[in-house]
């Protein structure tokens, strides 16, 4: 099954691809959200050409190769290329085998837990943010939740000081002992904070405390994380394999969290997760928008043994992500706390045409 054509459609958002092998046949994968032009530009010049004329059924060695041919390139940008062309090959095959991609993993299609997961936190008060869990709680049934602590890459200091200490016990006496609740701290600590902010959070039952310190600083996220009870967890930021096994064998984090756009794909995620089974940690993707990433997510953890209890699912709208309007003719809805793994062919969803249509074009084939 040779792959002759490889198009891209993108913005400086986020990007799409189709792959044509020789009989025609077709499918649809996705660049990483976010400069997702300039990955457009690396896909052609450093991934497609290597891919054309290949198998494109032999995907996590076509994959391996473009790494080996691209070996100078290491980093993001040529991962978040690749993932275009893995996630593309990946609905390629469900098409023709008219099975889902999750179906191809050795899983089951069907309603999947979620957290409502807010991206919010500057822009938001903490009495605002107990609204909007609060009605989107009774709206779609959401039972977990996760919200921001401190500030992005923070260096100890918070958002705006005494924001912490003032949201979480608002959010947990507003949605009740019930309530499963999550932060994210985005880099934002040093250990000895960091553990100071943990225990508060373990008083309030906080189940997951993730990227409590600079997640490339493993030492540190280690030693908060022998410091605590409860999981502290990480990894979305990163793409390098050695790093992944590094962390895994170090015991680093209680939950791994790999971004399967950030990664480089269904095939690079898959090794993650059975490294992780391996050391026995379970795996809760970050998945932190509603482009196909979610989509990709919801059918890996369908077929994952050690697959965590629940997919992040972000509850932002056009106010924060504008990006994301008019992506997806049937995008997934959460209700009754769960968001349903398509069990169409491949992805089993469908790109909006009028999209695609204004996006910047591309493409790389046989002969050109």
């Amino acid at each position: 099954m040779k792959i002759t054509r490889l198009e891209s459609f993108s913005t400086q958002d986020v990007g799409f691809v189709r792959a044509t092998c020789e009989d025609g046949s077709q499918g649809w994968g996705q660049f990483s959200p976010y400069n997702a032009d300039i990955t457009a530009t690396v896909f052609h010049r450093q991934v497609a050409r290597w891919a054309v004329g290949a198998d494109g059924f032999d995907i996590d060695e076509l994959i391996a190769t473009i790494g080996e041919r691209e070996h100078k390139f290491p980093g993001s940008y040529l991962c978040r290329a690749m993932t275009g062309l893995d996630t593309a090959l990946w609905d390629l095959r469900g098409r023709i085998e008219r099975k889902s991609v999750c179906e191809l993993l050795g899983g089951t299609p069907r309603p999947f837990p979620v957290y409502a997961s807010s991206m919010k936190r500057g822009e938001i008060t903490p009495e605002a943010e107990v609204e909007r869990f609060l009605r989107l709680r009774d709206a779609h049934g959401y039972r977990a939740f996760k919200f921001r602590v401190g500030r992005e890459c923070g260096r100890d200091i918070d958002e705006w000081p005494g924001r912490t200490e003032a949201i979480v016990p608002q959010i947990r006496r507003a949605l009740g002992a019930d309530a499963t609740l999550l932060v994210d701290g985005n880099s934002a600590y040093s250990p000895a904070k960091a553990i100071a902010v943990g225990k508060m959070l373990q008083d309030h039952g906080i189940v997951h405390f993730e990227e409590p310190c600079p997640y490339w600083e493993h030492a540190w996220t280690r030693e908060v994380r022998d410091a605590l009870d409860l999981d502290v967890t990480g990894g979305e930021q990163d793409c390098d394999l050695a790093v992944w096994r590094a962390m895994i064998d170090g015991r680093v984090v209680d939950v791994v969290q790999p971004d399967v756009c950030y990664i480089g794909g269904v095939g690079r995620m898959l090794t993650v997760a059975r490294w992780a089974q391996e050391a026995g940690l379970p795996v809760t993707p970050h998945s932190a928008n509603q482009s196909l990433v979610t989509v990709f997510t919801l059918h890996i953890m369908g077929a994952l043994a050690n697959a965590g209890p629940y997919v992040e699912f972000s509850i932002e709208g056009p106010d924060y992500y504008p990006w994301e309007q008019g992506l997806l003719r049937n995008p997934p809805q959460a209700r009754d706390g769960m968001v349903a793994i398509p069990d169409g062919p491949g992805w089993g969803v469908e790109i909006e045409p009028s999209w695609l249509e204004k996006a910047a074009y591309q493409v790389t084939e046989i002969g050109a």
